[in-house]
């Protein structure tokens, strides 16, 4: 009943996903958390179920996480449980991967995925691939997590999205989740999953706050959901970035421009199907992604609506990506690279 429950899910119209989140929610009692809390609720309530799940990375035990995600942890599981590493991405990484062959489900945290480049072999070459090359003997159930992408004056080698890096690989799912609710219930699926997941967050969303049920919930991996219902134009997006998309679509509606927002939530498996949909009401689509312009999320997008529902479009796509360079360091050539709200009410007024 579960799987069928979920397939349907999977399956509904663009209509149904927002009404059911919206029905679920007022069933349960809510209060408003910090993202880096959902995380950390979603990790403690998953390790005090299941004994074979531990948390391992850089200052994740005695420093209660870089980013405070893991306040806590180390009290209540102890050092067994909660394990500070090295600074030794690889190492640590390949420690992960290993320890699922013996059945222990890993969550291996990256101070940031920029420092994952470190340990992508052990990611790309063994985390994705043992199922396939053991003949199915051996699953990796495996959470790699931590923020992506830019969060300020960091430098060029700290503010990289690889999202499309690690969706390119089979045998890796890739989840982006915007906000506290989405994060939480993504959080818990993921470390129940039995293939390797990348779990990408922010540095600067930890402190963003949303509404949290204080029940059990978990949220299905391969789902989109339509976050803001319109009518004129589709704007597709995933990620702290989805901010922006939100700031335009305020604006636009002055203008009496109705903007439809879906919040990708997972980047593999990809949900074109509720884009397909939302596109086929709107006829126009935008799609806004934190990360460079050459063979990205947003160009994959493109391929698949162009060649899925072509004779729906009444406009060419736009794809709103950061300028094709390193990310510059200087706050004002920063705000020029990232792409903003602006970008996108000129994309939306260039399709219209």
């Amino acid at each position: 009943m579960h799987n069928i429950f979920f397939h349907f899910f999977r399956c509904s119209s663009v209509s149904f996903i927002p009404i059911f989140a919206a029905t679920k929610k007022e069933r349960q009692i809510m209060r408003t958390v910090q993202f880096r809390e959902a995380i950390c609720e979603a990790m403690s309530e998953e390790m005090r179920q299941d004994p074979s799940i531990y948390l391992m990375g850089e200052e994740v035990a005695e420093y209660n996480g870089a980013y405070k995600a893991s306040k806590g942890m180390l009290d209540e599981f102890g050092e067994k449980r909660v394990i500070d590493t090295p600074i030794s991405e690889l190492g640590f990484s390949g420690i992960g991967v290993g320890s699922t062959m013996t059945g222990n489900r890993p969550i291996i945290e990256f101070m940031t995925f920029n420092f994952a480049l470190v340990g992508i072999d052990q990611i790309i070459n063994n985390a994705a691939k043992i199922r396939q090359m053991s003949g199915g003997q051996f699953p990796c159930p495996i959470v790699f997590r931590g923020p992506t992408a830019s969060a300020g004056q960091l430098g060029a080698t700290h503010s990289q999205a690889f999202e499309s890096w690690y969706a390119n690989c089979p045998g890796l799912k890739v989840v982006v989740p915007s906000n506290p609710y989405d994060a939480k219930g993504l959080l818990k699926a993921a470390i129940r999953d039995d293939d390797p997941v990348i779990f990408m967050e922010s540095e600067q969303m930890y402190g963003d706050k949303g509404e949290v049920p204080e029940g059990e919930y978990v949220l299905p991996i391969g789902v989109a959901e339509v976050k803001r219902v319109g009518s004129d134009v589709t704007i597709v997006s995933f990620g702290k970035i989805v901010k922006e998309a939100f700031k335009a679509a305020d604006a636009l509606e002055k203008e009496g421009i109705s903007c439809e927002i879906i919040d990708l939530r997972t980047i593999r498996p990809l949900d074109v199907n509720t884009i397909f949909e939302s596109v086929k009401k709107t006829n126009r689509l935008v799609i806004l992604e934190e990360s460079w312009p050459f063979g990205n999320i947003s160009t994959e997008i493109t391929y698949q609506v162009q060649n899925q529902i072509f004779d729906y479009l009444d406009a060419p796509i736009q794809k709103i990506n950061t300028a094709d360079t390193p990310a510059p360091y200087s706050p004002v050539l920063l705000e020029e690279w990232l792409p903003n709200s602006n970008d996108v009410i000129k994309a939306v007024k260039k399709v219209l």
